[in-house]
């Protein structure tokens, strides 16, 4: 028996599979699968089925295939099929056996020739604007084609002459028989094969026929052993047809289950919208860094383990609901808050002179790589009489409360000295500051007679002797409404563009990240997480992205929203 209080910290669907196996339903087996159509990239939703899928196998010592439901050939690429199954190996899963829909057309065939004998499918000749017209509305019941009640051998002849090419594209489909007044519109003699000629990224031009995806969905669960085959919310509508194909060809009948998709703030997660984005050049690809793809994430510095802890936080729920984006980006924040190394890096560089500091001495300054972590050690800063500071680390005329570097005031360098600003040097015919003198108390190093001496701003540097240059992206939301599909009349989604998505600077680093890989994660103090992009970082031209701020800066503009 299933334990009513452990029931109770199991998502519903795992309460599912626990009573499943208690019963000894399916023999006690447990195998799921994940079934992505090769027609675009993984995005961050997918990401959460792929968690859920894979955890089920991997907790209920279970099985869990990568099945191909490649049965639209028009929009279907191997370059996609790569990529998918190198994002589900990226995210830390591996499948037990890899399938694709299409290995099943030979037996899908045969089964529709079953239903076709068994008075369950008939050829129609109805066009796809006259099949929208006889279907109905979920208000008004539709009504049978005039081709309903073609003979089963003239169905069986129609279907093996639309198999052998004789007709024309979208000149005749394949049927089933179920109810054309049925509430549900998806049981109103749906589709199961069309005739399309399209060279097929597996079959070559084998087939002009193809399943559409419900006919093709539950039989190849049921081809495979799929003892619980789950999916999201909008296939609920779907199930009862699934159920009927599978009792009509009297195969082993997988369980459906829903689970609400992931929809986030300022994001879309259409397919088809991130395709459009991409096509039309509002991205730099499918792994744009500001992009929700898999791909895109990755780029941008994201872990595997962040995602899969955001995918653990936010659960499995029966009801959809919008996800705050800062809940994904707090994910990665934590992870990397353990695991990356700190290092200074100065992104609105204004030059810094210690006036009483000699101006042919470099020493070293010790500096901690992680404070979360004391087993990542420490590393050593060249300090000398010249650094970077952030040009907002300074003030010539301070507000209340500033405690960084004023005229007259002091702060301390991070794992330095204290400095007093005493001047500064402005340009001319702009106005700016372009160079702050400061003094330096010699003895205010840690350990030094006058360490304990308190100041109450800290301020990072690099040394500007040192200092590596590098492209700096930042990155920012893609979309500036929380809702990108909440437009004005006559506007798509693309008019809630986020102008300022990506601002792209060239900052002063230290120089222990000359020399970093692509890929590589760190933490710019006070300034965020970054990441040495994998496409165009290289040593000696180095371009970094940033991951996440160190704060949720879009939290005052949603609540001022």
């Amino acid at each position: 028996m299933t334990d009513k209080n452990t029931e109770t910290y199991l998502n519903f669907v795992e309460q599912i599979v626990t009573r499943d196996i208690a019963a000894n339903k399916n023999d006690g087996r447990v195998q799921t699968r994940f079934p992505p159509e090769p027609n675009g990239y993984l995005h961050i939703g997918h990401a959460k089925s792929i968690c859920l899928n894979f955890g089920l196998a991997r907790k209920y010592n279970g099985k869990c295939n990568l099945r191909f439901d490649d049965t639209n050939p028009s929009k279907e690429e191997n370059e996609y099929v790569e990529s998918i199954q190198d994002d589900v190996r990226w995210l830390g899963f591996e499948w037990d056996d890899l399938f694709f829909a299409s290995s099943y057309f030979d037996q899908l065939y045969e089964w529709a020739e079953q239903l076709i004998q068994d008075g369950h499918a008939f050829v129609c000749d109805l066009s796809a604007d006259e099949m929208r017209e006889y279907r109905g509305t979920p208000t008004k019941v539709g009504k049978n084609s005039p081709f309903r009640d073609r003979t089963e051998d003239e169905n069986l002849d129609l279907f093996r002459r639309m198999k052998a090419g004789e007709f024309a594209d979208g000149s005749k489909t394949l049927r089933a028989k179920i109810d054309m007044s049925s509430p549900n519109l998806n049981l109103r003699d749906p589709v199961m094969y069309r005739i399309m000629r399209a060279h097929h990224h597996r079959t070559g031009d084998d087939w002009c026929i193809y399943p559409m995806y419900d006919f093709a969905h539950g039989q190849s669960d049921s081809i495979e052993g799929i003892t619980h085959s789950i999916c999201t919310l909008e296939f609920e509508d779907h199930r009862p047809l699934y159920d009927w194909y599978c009792e009509k060809l009297g195969i082993h009948h997988p369980q459906q289950i829903e689970f609400a998709r992931l929809n986030l703030t300022y994001t879309v997660m259409s397919k088809r919208k991130l395709l459009q984005l991409v096509q039309e050049g509002h991205v730099s690809g499918w792994d744009d860094p500001r992009m929700l793809t898999i791909q895109g994430l990755r780029r941008r510095g994201y872990t595997p383990e962040s995602i899969r802890q955001f995918c653990e936080t936010i659960g499995v729920a029966k009801f959809n609901s919008t996800i705050d984006m800062h809940v994904l980006e707090n994910a990665i924040r934590e992870d990397l808050n353990k695991r990356a190394p700190r290092h200074m890096a100065v992104l609105d560089p204004l030059k810094l002179i210690i006036t009483n500091y000699p101006e042919d001495k470099t020493e070293e300054r010790s500096a901690i790589n992680n404070p979360e972590d004391e087993s990542m050690g420490s590393r050593t800063l060249p300090f000398c009489r010249e650094l970077y500071i952030e040009r907002s680390d300074f003030e010539e005329d301070p507000p209340k409360k500033y405690f960084r570097l004023a005229p007259g005031q002091e702060v301390r360098l991070r794992y330095g000295f204290i400095i007093k600003c005493e001047d500064f040097v402005k340009d001319a015919s702009t106005g700016e500051v372009t160079e702050v003198r400061c003094t330096y108390d010699p003895d205010s190093y840690s350990g030094g007679p006058t360490a304990t001496r308190k100041v109450k701003g800290t301020i990072h540097w690099v040394s500007a002797r040192h200092a590596v240059d590098a492209e700096v992206r930042l990155y920012d939301h893609l979309f500036d409404k929380l809702d990108p599909e909440d437009t004005e009349e006559g506007k798509d989604f693309l008019s809630n563009m986020n102008p300022n998505s990506l601002q792209t600077i060239t900052a002063k680093l230290e120089p222990a990240l000359a020399n970093v890989e692509p890929g590589f994660r760190c933490q710019f103090e006070r300034n965020g997480y970054f990441c040495a992009d994998s496409v165009d970082s290289k040593p000696g031209a180095l371009v970094f992205n940033r991951t996440a701020a160190l704060r949720d800066s879009w939290a005052k503009i949603q609540k001022k929203a």
